[in-house]
């Protein structure tokens, strides 16, 4: 490609920040990537661009998204850097990122079966990421338990209080995780498999950071991350390793150009950085441990680290839709938190008593109480809604603000519908430990 920079003088910087001053040589950065990971990179990229200064604010993906689009008229951000491709979709459908022209070399059109590059040039991958299941080894040893390497068998009875997870609406990648699911199991299996998993939940983190810091330590045996908690950690000397389930996605990690940045030439230069050669392989730092999109950056990384232009099968069995993906993002948050996060304890309560009752019929003689199990089963699968419903663009436009705890509010149609589906999962959890529970008793 090309590049296509367009050069701003400081007097321009200054008008386009709204009058604000702006540091001659300063990027502005918005991301959701740890210091651990941001560190790295920007001393890497100081050092071959003495000339700027990285400047970069930390935000979960979902806050930098508002973010952005709350100083949208008075910008002073330069670039939005996340892993989940749908945030990005997001932005570019509200017209708050810059269509430019990068330059690179080496960098193939797709990383698996998924486009690297937004093919309009609002966003541009610069790591591949792929979604997954990181355990703690020791924990594992202690408790008896075998790794769980594909997502059904997380929602095993065994591991009931030995998982962990961050909420969607808390962070993009694991939004990406919920999305994967669905899409790549249907909408209606893939909402029964994740709340028969949150069954076994120990905790919903506040970060996403939180589930493999929760691993690392053994706080819980497991986690649900994305793959480079699971690489780095490993590399760090933890005692964990990671599977790709084969339900999962393998997506670009992007980076954009925000519309009217101060400094869109030093933008520019930061993403054309992180696609050379050099920026690539700070990919492969332990702390950073990222699946690098230029193919030869492999010959440097370490032994048994996955290489996706090798090894064809990651993220092989879905094609992830991210037009679908951005559409209902907001939905899929609030039906996530709605079932699973703010009703996590009557969720995990009514799966357990299920559980229980399961192991106690084993044999399968008892009718009755196999009749008993199999409606509370389909009581906790029961869904608000149908997929159709969650594409129709008018009723997922109800959700635009998150809660960040149960007893945040929300107004109008957003908490009608809310305390609707709230209703209807606290008397189906409810009911399906009811009836549980008369199983169990027979």
């Amino acid at each position: 490609m090309k590049l296509k920079h367009l050069f701003f003088s400081s007097l321009a910087a200054t008008a386009l920040a709204g009058g604000s001053a702006v540091a001659e040589g300063s990027i502005t950065v918005i991301t959701s990537f740890p210091d651990s990971m941001t560190g790295p990179i920007e001393a890497a990229f100081e050092a071959a661009h003495p000339e700027y200064d990285l400047e970069v604010l930390n935000k979960k993906t979902s806050a930098g998204v508002k973010y952005i689009q709350e100083i949208a008229s008075d910008n002073t951000a330069d670039i939005f850097w996340a892993s989940a491709p749908d945030a990005f979709e997001v932005l570019k459908s509200d017209g708050m990122l810059d269509q430019v022209e990068i330059a690179s070399e080496g960098i193939p059109d797709k990383i698996g079966a998924y486009p690297l590059n937004d093919p309009d040039g609002y966003y541009f991958g610069f790591a591949g990421a792929g979604y997954g299941i990181m355990w703690n080894e020791r924990y594992l040893k202690a408790h008896d338990l075998e790794p769980a390497r594909e997502w059904e068998q997380l929602a095993d009875p065994k591991y009931h209080g030995h998982v962990g997870m961050s909420a969607p609406s808390r962070s993009g990648t694991t939004h990406l995780t919920v999305e994967t699911v669905l899409q790549g199991d249907g909408w209606d299996d893939g909402w029964a498999k994740w709340k028969w998993i949150a069954g076994n939940f120990s905790t919903v983190t506040e970060r996403s950071f939180g589930v493999p810091d929760g691993v690392n330590t053994g706080s819980f045996g497991l986690g649900i991350v994305i793959d480079f908690f699971g690489f780095s950690s490993k590399a760090s000397g933890f005692p964990v390793d990671f599977a790709y389930p084969t339900v999962t996605a393998l997506v670009p990690a992007n980076i954009a150009v925000v519309k009217n940045a101060p400094n869109q030439q030093g933008a520019i230069a930061f993403v054309e950085f992180l696609l050379t050669p050099e920026g690539q392989s700070v990919l492969l730092d332990p702390a950073i441990m990222r699946l690098p999109i230029n193919p030869a950056t492999y010959a440097n990384a370490p032994e048994g680290f996955p290489n996706p232009f090798e090894d064809s099968t990651i993220g092989a069995s879905v094609k992830f839709d991210v037009e679908k993906s951005g559409a209902r993002y907001n939905l899929v948050n609030s039906m996530f938190d709605v079932m699973i996060t703010y009703r996590l304890d009557d969720l995990r309560s009514a799966v357990n008593a299920i559980q229980q009752a399961e192991m106690k019929h084993a044999d399968g003689d008892n009718a009755e109480a196999k009749a008993l199990i199999a409606e509370a089963r389909s009581l906790i699968e029961a869904n608000p809604i149908d997929e159709a419903t969650s594409l129709d663009p008018d009723f997922a436009a109800v959700f635009t603000k998150k809660r960040r705890k149960a007893t945040d509010t929300v107004e109008g149609r957003q908490a009608e519908v809310e305390q609707e589906w709230d209703a209807m999962v606290v008397e189906n959890y409810r009911r399906a430990r009811e009836l549980a529970d008369q199983a169990a008793a027979m």
